[in-house]
């Protein structure tokens, strides 16, 4: 790599060399049974050079031929991308423990052992289809540049996805657990989830309209995909946001608190910096109800004339290699702030109204205004404090600046998600269509 640096600053004004190492494995359970075992290995570097302020970037997965994915990086200078921001001098760094060495001892046979173990006990607690879907991973990432910055990194993490699916569809109950270093799951963890289940197991067709609805902490990425969109420091320098004069404003109910931690090492994926070797911090989106933040990267910082938030990281939303892509504005460690009360106490407050356990068509709808209009997979019905059955061919619509004001409550607890780590929150007064 710092060969690679080297050979770059001669023909750059500026030069950033990324490096990722990682190794995963997986385990794929459907019906109790296994389905499939993986692991994979994936490996590379990529280049970005600014020279007469303009972005050339490449990446190679084997950095044999140095000058191969140098002249490649020249060649996207071609492109025309202004860059007029420099790379950050980053050298001391908050102390994360984001490392288990335990994960090296961890085989594709405890994964399968473990997988088998829940299915088995959930398969004695309910008659639904168990899925299963297990996998630890180790990465290794370093980022150099030209302004002296060389930061190593190593993270682990464990992660299981348990889903109970309904007889005759597609529809399931899904919990994620994810920690640092292997962890069995316990009984009590999957209390819940099947008691839910077994609630839910008859199929009830109430009439819709508005009624108060209770989103999952699997179904909030719904609410948050919109507010990050529009928080999003592209969307403010490109004037698509809608709120982007609204910052110290109140614009959500005064219990909620959305915020950036990728600070908080307790869960894996703890960072110190971003992919660009800004410094990470504690960064409010959202504080009782006000919108406090824009968040950016390097790129459109320097467009917004702001200083760099430290969210600029190598992902996508959809699929994509992590060394093959740039940069870009994102949240890679959302939270939302617990409230006073359990998930029981929410759904005992709820007189008529609708469970959002899974939703469908999350990107449906205008985004960057807030508007949402998904399918329910599943729904789950709720009359006078209890769960008597699911919906089938529901739907639920809204505009987050409009329902986030309405909260009736929030969990007092906050569950790992695949976006985030939220409670559930119940929401008075949304639009629901069913069949009847």
């Amino acid at each position: 790599m710092r060969k690679l640096l080297e050979q770059a600053r001669t023909v750059s004004d500026k030069t950033e060399v990324f490096s990722s190492n990682s190794v995963t494995d997986s385990v794929i359970f459907e019906n109790g049974k296994l389905r499939d075992i993986d692991t994979k290995v994936q490996l590379g570097t990529s280049l970005r050079i600014i020279k007469d302020n303009k972005l050339g970037f490449a990446y190679t997965k084997n950095l044999r031929n140095r000058k191969e994915l140098l002249d490649n990086c020249l060649a996207s200078l071609k492109g025309h991308i202004e860059a007029k921001f420099d790379f950050p001098l980053t050298e001391a760094t908050p102390r994360l423990r984001t490392y288990s060495t335990s994960l090296n001892k961890l085989s594709n046979r405890d994964l399968v052992d473990e997988c088998q173990r829940i299915c088995e006990l959930v398969s004695s607690m309910v008659k639904g289809q168990c899925n299963i879907t297990a996998g630890d991973s180790i990465e290794k990432m370093r980022i150099m540049n030209s302004a002296g910055t060389d930061i190593k990194m190593r993270t682990s993490e464990y992660a299981i996805v348990v889903s109970i699916v309904y007889p005759n569809s597609y529809a399931a109950l899904r919990r994620l657990f994810a920690r640092k270093a292997f962890e069995k799951i316990q009984e009590k963890e999957l209390t819940l989830m099947i008691d839910l289940y077994r609630q839910s197991s008859r199929i009830v067709n109430p009439k819709g309209k508005k009624m108060k609805v209770l989103f999952m902490p699997e179904s909030m990425h719904t609410l948050t995909w919109r507010l990050q969109s529009a928080t999003n420091g592209a969307a403010v320098y490109e004037k698509q946001s809608p709120i982007s004069n609204q910052i110290g404003k109140r614009l959500f109910n005064r219990e909620l608190s959305i915020y950036n931690d990728p600070l908080n090492d307790r869960l894996p994926g703890a960072r110190s910096i971003d992919d660009e070797a800004t410094p990470c911090r504690y960064f409010p989106i959202v504080e009782n109800g006000v919108l406090k933040n824009f968040y950016y990267d390097l790129y459109y910082a320097q467009k917004n004339n702001v200083e760099p938030t430290g969210h600029g990281f190598k992902t996508t939303r959809w699929s994509g290699e992590t060394i093959a892509l740039k940069p870009s504005p994102s949240l890679q460690h959302l939270y939302i702030k617990t409230g006073e009360v359990s998930l029981e106490q929410l759904i005992e407050s709820v007189d008529q109204g609708i469970i959002v356990a899974g939703a469908l068509g999350a990107h449906s709808g205008n985004i960057l205004n807030g508007d949402f209009s998904i399918g329910l997979s599943p729904g789950l019905y709720v009359e006078n404090g209890e769960v008597i059955g699911r919906v089938n061919e529901a739907m639920v619509a809204g505009n987050i600046y409009d329902i986030m004001q309405r909260i009736i409550g929030i969990e007092n607890t906050a569950h790992a998600t695949h976006a985030g780590v939220f409670p559930a929150i119940l929401f008075d007064d949304v639009s629901v269509a069913t069949t009847n």
